[in-house]
């Protein structure tokens, strides 16, 4: 993929004659900027990734004076036509969590929508908006971090480069349009224009100025010609718990039926078994 293309305008062209001038090109390279951010948002979030993705992998859960905590999963992704996405994760190990799943529908318009399947219960649940940051199966991942969120929810804006583990990264700040849409009161993104990927994220929930939360890319291979993130971590900066994520197997563009995608699917964990990588 190559550099991500910036818009261009006026701002980067008008000519300093002027208090006038002074003013229209200050106002030209702000809009420029904001230009650029949700340039730069929307290629994240369109990054190519095909039309969907299925993994199998390694949740580490780990806290200091403990024994990491481990767990398998299988995760679905499907890239619909009009706009949506659809996730769908199930735990396999170990046996006090297996079954549990989880499925998340982003729609092209309005709030994403999440189900929880749990098998003590034997029911499938929706996850309440208000509900969405809260710890997802006990890892450091609220419900809203495993979900996709559309760019045009928030107000994007560069804030500076740096160099993340060896990748030149413009750094994208992004604040919910909505304040009830999102748990976090804004997020930090270090993107490699080159890839698309984030890098970094540092989440701000309660305190503008000092992040509660970091997830780091430590990993990233082209798989299918896909660049996929296959190992990242995501750290609770205050208590230093952990949870890391290793993606194990990747397969992509496997034509995935809709049906897998129900809360029929969720409950029923035979009818996803077949799918498993």
């Amino acid at each position: 993929m190559n550099d991500i293309a910036y818009p261009s305008g006026p701002g980067r062209r008008l000519i300093l004659r002027s208090s006038v001038g002074l003013g229209i090109t200050v106002l030209g390279r702000f809009a420029w900027g904001q230009d650029a951010a949700a340039a730069l948002a929307k290629a994240v979030h369109e990054r190519p990734a095909g039309r969907d993705l299925t993994t199998l992998s390694r949740m580490e859960l780990t806290e200091k004076g403990r024994a990491p905590r481990v767990r398998t999963l299988v995760t679905y992704r499907l890239d619909r036509n009009n706009g949506e996405t659809a996730n769908l994760m199930r735990f396999l190990e170990p046996d006090d969590i297996a079954g549990t799943g989880l499925l998340s529908l982003q729609k092209a318009e309005g709030p994403s929508e999440q189900w929880l399947f749990l098998p003590a219960l034997d029911r499938v649940r929706r996850i309440a908006s208000d509900r969405k940051g809260g710890r997802f199966v006990g890892s450091d991942l609220y419900f809203e971090d495993v979900e996709e969120r559309r760019p045009t929810m928030d107000r994007h804006r560069l804030v500076g480069q740096e160099t993340v583990n060896g990748v030149p990264c413009e750094m994208l700040e992004s604040v919910p349009l909505e304040a009830g849409s999102s748990v976090y009161r804004r997020r930090i993104s270090w993107i490699d224009p080159q890839t698309a990927l984030a890098m970094r994220v540092d989440f701000f929930e309660r305190d503008d100025a000092a992040a509660s939360k970091r997830w780091v890319l430590d990993v990233k291979r082209k798989v299918q010609n896909y660049w996929t993130a296959t190992e990242s971590r995501m750290t609770d900066l205050g208590s230093g718990h952990e949870t890391r994520m290793v993606i194990q197997r990747a397969l992509y563009d496997r034509k995935l039926p809709e049906r897998l995608f129900t809360s029929r699917a969720l409950a029923d964990e035979q009818l996803e078994a077949d799918f498993r990588p």
